[in-house]
């Protein structure tokens, strides 16, 4: 795959990244709820998992092109937490419809703003422990991002046989953009079992995809086009009403018509399958082995804390102030109750000022099934 020469016209795209920061992360209940959802909480650090997301991109993309899409209860705390990026960078979606049209409404205002432009499609609830070499990957995607026809993922490299992630399946070598190897994409696969996923984890050409994309703009509106042509014109309309007052008005009233589709399956699927003309999109990989961890349970900010701090195995971890006795593995998160635990083992306690939790350490992950319950029972209080 040709890369485009290192000084051209190319270069003078401009590179900015797109942060999804609509989630609601149940699975962190009760710290997370509509308004103050995972993205927006404190729990891999000091900072909301939010701005260390911006943050780890400096230098490589400064605040100002830095653009965020969350949804109408999260904007303003959106906002706080980006404080460095303009407020009209921050799209608030009217409603709900998953990836492919929250990015899709990203690269309309990207191509209004700037005719075209590089983009580069992250979560805003992950963690990242090596930042440093997760910004040479990035350096290398965008460049290969810059030839038109280029979607360009990145994989991270499987430490244990995951069903809970859709997994990429690597081919040949395709480039080496900054000296960086990138493969060429055969499939993306849904989320498999657990043999499958020993079979992925040991054969080193199966990545997990963790949503992180990066293409031009224009690329992704033709793709767009091509695989989800009725969303495509109805974004399509509402680009034409961006910086007018009829913008807000027309959103609200096309926004929710838009397919409830991932860009996975609407998008980079789609893409893999055999082309049917040269102008057809090509989808590569770069293996990005940065200590990813989508902290997607507490059981997960437990093990990370861990790390971090280089606990023994089976130590107690509280976020204040605690005492425990023949305890051992306790995951503890109070904001303003002393903890004490005798004989205990293994368990996550989570206290806020209206709700305990009390699960399993193993078991984290039915956390999330407490927020349907909430609001079939209507605690909307709780939630």
């Amino acid at each position: 795959m040709k890369l485009p020469p290192h000084k051209s016209k190319l270069d003078s795209l401009p590179a900015c990244a797109v942060l999804l920061a609509g989630g609601r992360g149940t699975r962190f209940w009760p710290r997370s709820r509509v308004r103050t959802p995972k993205q927006l909480l404190d729990i891999a650090g000091p900072s909301s998992m939010l701005a260390a997301t911006a943050a780890r991109l400096a230098p490589l993309i400064s605040p100002r092109d830095i653009w965020a899409v969350t949804n109408v209860e999260q904007a303003a705390a959106v906002r706080r937490e980006l404080s460095g990026v303009p407020a009209s960078r921050i799209l608030t979606e009217p409603v709900g419809r998953n990836t492919a049209a929250a990015i899709g409404l990203a690269a309309i205002h990207l191509a209004r703003e700037y005719g075209d432009a590089l983009m580069a499609v992250l979560p805003s609830d992950h963690y990242i422990a090596r930042p440093a070499p997760f910004r040479k990957i990035i350096r290398a995607a965008l460049d290969l991002a810059r030839v038109h026809e280029n979607l360009v993922v990145l994989g991270i490299p499987p430490t244990r046989p995951e069903t809970g992630f859709g997994y990429i399946e690597r081919g040949g070598i395709s480039s080496r953009p900054r000296g960086i190897a990138a493969y060429s994409v055969r499939r993306f696969t849904e989320k498999p079992s657990l043999a499958v996923a020993k079979k992925y984890a040991g054969s080193r050409k199966y990545y997990w995809n963790a949503g992180m994309f990066f293409w031009r703009a224009s690329t992704f509106l033709e793709c767009l086009g091509r695989f989800l042509p009725a969303t495509h014109r109805a974004l399509t309309e509402i680009g034409e009403t961006i910086g007018t007052p009829r913008y807000q008005r027309t959103l609200r009233r096309i926004y929710p018509l838009l397919e409830n589709i991932s860009v996975d399956y609407a998008i980079m699927e789609p893409a893999t399958r055999p082309r049917s003309s040269k102008a057809a999109p090509r989808v590569s990989v770069i293996p990005a082995g940065v200590g990813w961890s989508d902290i997607g349970s507490w059981a997960a900010v437990y093990d990370l804390v861990t790390a971090q701090t280089g606990a023994k195995s089976g130590a107690n971890v509280s976020a204040g102030p605690s005492f425990t006795h023949d305890a051992h593995g306790n995951y503890f998160w109070s904001a303003k109750k002393f903890v004490a635990a005798i004989g205990v083992h293994d368990l996550v306690l989570v206290e806020t000022d209206d709700a305990i939790l009390i699960c399993s350490r193993h078991r984290s992950q039915d956390v999330a099934k407490i927020v349907p319950w909430l609001e079939q029972q209507r605690h909307h209080t709780l939630l």
